[in-house]
């Protein structure tokens, strides 16, 4: 939130007006604490953004693929690393 606000050359209590919210609520989203929906529905609103609902739950096979490539990829460049620790 504080980028995006920071972005728009806004400050605590401009971006509050307007939102149509008090100060505090500005304080609070950034600082990453407890707002109403309705408040942060508000906010995002000023700034130009969008909340995105996605279902929750369980990756993709897919997801979880791309995942361990990933990881075996970032052991492979460990691995080299004391490889060639081992041979110095």
């Amino acid at each position: 939130m504080r980028t995006h606000r920071e972005a728009h050359g806004l400050t605590k209590n401009a971006l509050a007006q307007r939102a149509n919210k008090v100060r505090e609520v500005i304080y609070r989203l950034e600082r990453v604490e407890d707002v109403t929906v309705s408040s942060l529905l508000a906010v995002t609103r000023a700034l130009g953004l969008a909340v995105r609902l996605e279902p929750a739950g369980l990756p993709t096979m897919e997801e979880v693929a791309a995942r361990f490539r990933l990881g075996d990829e970032e052991g492979d460049e460990e691995g080299d690393e004391e490889g060639a620790a081992d041979a110095a």
